[in-house]
This record gives C-alpha cells, structure tokens and sequence, in this order.
C-alpha cells in the first residue's frame, strides 16, 4: 500500500484488514474495471442510517418530516464534497488519464461519490459500528441544528414525503442507460412507482442529479395530476 494511502487510513482512524477494499474504494470506473460503484452503493446506505442515527440522538424533539429535510441536507453532494476535500480524498483517489486531465480529482461528484464508497469499504471491513463510528467522526465539524429543517427540500425528500404522507412505498430508481466518455458521463436515470404504474426519467452528469431530475419530473406528474 502506498504512502498516500496509508496517511488515509489514518485520518479515517480506521486500519482496514483487506487492504484492497480502501484500494477498490478509491478507484474511479475511468481507472480500472475493479472500480468504486459497487461500495459507493453500499456506503449510500450506511451513510443514511448512521446519519439517521446521529439525527435522532442529537435533535430529539423534532418530528419524523423534518429530520427527513435535514437527512437530505446533510447528505447531499455539496455536504459530501467538503466532507470530501476535508479528509483529503483528491490525494488519492485513481482515476484514468482523461479524467486526471480533465480535472477529475476535484470534481465534486466524484469526490461525493469516493467517499460514500470509503464508507461502504469500512463497513465490510470492520462491521456497522464502525462504519457508523466514521459517519459521526466526519459530521462532527458540521453544524446541525432545527433551523436546517427550513431549507427548500430537494425534490427526491419532496417526492418521498409526498408518498410517505399518502401511505405509499417510497419510489425506485434505477440507471436506465449512461452516454459520453467515463470522464464525461451522461446518466439515464427511471424513478417508479410502481403502486400508481408511473414512470418517469431525468438525466443528469451524475447518478445523484439524474435521480433528482427523474423525481422533479414525477412530481411535476403527479402534481398535474391532481389539478
């Protein structure tokens, strides 16, 4: 393992046992075919409890629909890119030489997304408990407070909100196809609900903005829907 890699592990406090989960973790799909996605997918979710968790020790009074608003706020890309640029994530992370060229090492949804992919790789490694241990270490510069609640919602906490409220599942998404080269990629993204057979689709330069795209579209379905 590399020095820079190393000096990683120690800022994650975390010494992996399978030292090619971090390796894996760190590896952009523009670099090598045994690439991040998988454990960026993985660490999403991880990410989302162990900040639900955080959320609701920390903020006791505040109701279900508001954590949800600050959740989304606080793990969003923008959050994950300081997060990111903090840990000192662009030393090390590989990537092909288009998109080292093309300025990949500071682009903040590949940032976003290595560090989701670090935290799933420290969940495999070492279990839930510390994975979630890491969550809380990364948020401790982060302010959290009631007020965040106020802030406009994303249209992914919209649309779940929207079905939550009417007792329905919560939407699926799925990438329906992607264009361009690895250092400039267009995602295809479909979100369903599959209780009213709807579909819609929104394309983005990342997963996370095509997912955002496809739930404004199905709100803007469902909205004119009930006119």
């Amino acid at each position: 393992m590399n020095g820079g890699l190393s000096s990683l592990q120690a800022r994650l406090q975390h010494s992996f046992s399978d030292p090619r989960l971090l390796e894996r973790a760190v590896t952009h799909r523009s670099f090598s075919p045994d690439h991040n996605e998988r454990l960026e997918f993985l660490g999403d979710s991880v990410l989302s409890l162990a900040v639900s968790s955080l959320l609701y020790d920390r903020l006791r009074d505040l109701p279900e629909g508001d954590l949800s608003r600050i959740r989304a706020n606080l793990v969003r890309q923008d959050t994950l890119h300081r997060l990111a640029l903090e840990l000192g994530v662009a030393g090390v992370i590989r990537l092909g030489e288009g998109e080292a060229r093309s300025g990949g090492q500071k682009r903040p949804s590949i940032l976003a997304d290595t560090l989701e992919a670090l935290i799933g790789a420290v969940y495999l490694d070492a279990g839930y408990g510390t994975a979630e241990a890491l969550v809380h270490r990364l948020f401790q510069t982060v302010q959290i407070n009631p007020q965040m609640a106020a802030t406009a919602k994303d249209p992914k906490t919209e649309l779940q909100e929207w079905l939550q409220g009417r007792k329905m599942k919560l939407p699926g998404y799925r990438v329906v196809g992607t264009q361009g080269a690895a250092h400039q990629q267009t995602f295809d993204v479909e979100c369903e609900i599959a209780e009213l057979n709807a579909a819609e689709r929104g394309i983005g330069g990342s997963r996370r903005a095509a997912e955002q795209a496809a739930a404004a579209a199905m709100l803007s379905h469902l909205k004119a829907k009930l006119k």
